[in-house]
């Protein structure tokens, strides 16, 4: 199954959001072409750990090594090299944005447009272009021009100021969120635009900012409610309301949700505790709310005395909500994933065995048939003779001779 089959996709994309964006077009079958600086190319194709034929390390070993960060994001996609800063590489650029869809780019804002590549420029060759930007504050506004990576964005956006723990510091995210979320937005906002091409024969661009899309999520919660009462924005693994939170057992941890006054009549069954039930300091949500840290602790010295198993078995038979906190080596070693198609193994299209670890498959399964898997990462310009060749139709004299100058 490809539904974007017919679409192409011009990626002028470095680091994450951008290739991440592009990954997941390809894997829905667009045909996607990464842009690439000659003879050095993504700035991640520097940075290890790097697999190749013997396994993944620190350092290079081989000329077939590959960092695991550029293998994880450019899966299923192709690759030329082409010099934007030459006008012979503009107008290179410019046919093939006339024989694409989408061109997306995620450089500093305005740097295409320098260039000569910016939407308008694009849009003059093809009209019906969607183009998409993702920067980190926007095109436009007061932080337009402020150069920003996920942990700026993260500081920026407020969002680690609601993370870590209430009597600790703002604390950032794990992962790099806005780099990830803000593609997903991006790429249904990019079949938004396709789907209005289709009815209109308008192309449109379209400016995703990383700090607005977590914003977005953010004020989903009512963030101004506990601001007016002054509560801390932080509160670590606990709820703002209620005893959910994280708790211990004697060997590990688990995680409940307790979020109506039903779920809290079978917490304590599941505790066999109808003490708590009787007990006026717990008698209602609200005195809950108002006696939680003493409530949590009888939670917590009931949890102390029973194994992760049994405590999750408890839980289960009651219909309480609730999940062991499993580590990240627990996680990758769950047939779960791997059965699902969540998670894969690493591919390089110059190695005919997977390389170890794995990467991100899709999280959707689709009724029809299963998406196709997509091919391992490229190397640098590996598709510029199927690219410069067949679909423009240069010849091979004509592409060895932009390769000289340095153009390709």
């Amino acid at each position: 199954m490809q539904p974007l089959h017919d679409i192409r996709v011009l990626g002028v994309t470095v680091f994450l959001a951008g290739p991440f964006l592009c990954m997941n077009l390809a894997r829905f079958g667009a045909e996607v072409i990464k842009i690439e600086v000659p003879k050095r190319g993504d700035p991640v194709r520097g940075n290890g750990p790097f697999a190749g034929p013997n396994g993944i390390h620190s350092t290079r070993q081989t000329d077939q090594d590959i960092s695991t960060r550029f293998l994880k994001r450019t899966q299923g996609v192709k690759s030329i090299s082409l010099n934007l800063k030459q006008a012979e590489g503009r107008d290179l650029f410019l046919e093939l944005a006339k024989q694409s869809d989408v061109v997306i780019e995620n450089l500093a804002p305005g740097s295409m447009q320098r260039l000569g590549l910016g939407y308008d420029d694009v849009s003059q060759a093809n009209p019906g272009i969607i183009y998409c930007s993702i920067s980190g504050y926007g095109q436009t506004g007061p932080y337009a021009s402020w150069r920003a990576h996920d942990p700026q964005i993260q500081g920026m956006s407020g969002i680690m100021d609601m993370n870590g723990n209430s009597d600790g510091p703002p604390t950032r995210i794990g992962i790099f969120i806005s780099d990830l979320v803000t593609p997903m937005f991006a790429a249904y906002s990019i079949l938004a635009a396709l789907r209005h091409k289709e009815q209109t024969g308008q192309g449109q661009y379209l400016d995703a900012s990383m700090m607005d899309t977590i914003a977005t999520l953010m004020f989903m919660e009512p963030l101004e409610e506990a601001i007016e009462q002054g509560e801390p924005m932080r509160t670590g693994n606990d709820s703002r309301g209620g005893p959910t939170g994280l708790y211990h057992t004697q060997d590990a941890d688990i995680i409940i949700t307790v979020a109506s006054e039903e779920q809290w009549q079978r917490l304590c069954r599941a505790l066999e505790a109808p003490e708590l039930k009787e007990d006026e300091r717990f008698a209602t949500n609200q005195a809950r709310n108002v006696n939680l840290d003493a409530l949590r602790l009888e939670i917590q010295q009931r949890l102390g005395k029973l194994t992760r198993e049994v405590a999750v078995e408890q839980f289960e038979k009651h219909d309480v909500p609730c999940a062991p906190v499993r580590s990240v080596s627990e996680v990758m070693a769950d047939a779960h994933f791997y059965q699902r198609g969540t998670l894969r193994p690493m591919w390089h299209t110059t190695l005919p065995e997977p390389i170890g670890g794995v990467t991100a498959g899709f999280p959707v399964m689709f009724s029809g048939q299963p998406l196709p898997d997509l091919s391992g990462a490229p190397t640098l310009g590996m598709h510029n003779h199927e690219i410069y060749g067949k679909l423009l139709g240069l010849s091979g004299e004509h592409i060895q001779r932009l390769q000289t100058q340095g153009i390709v």
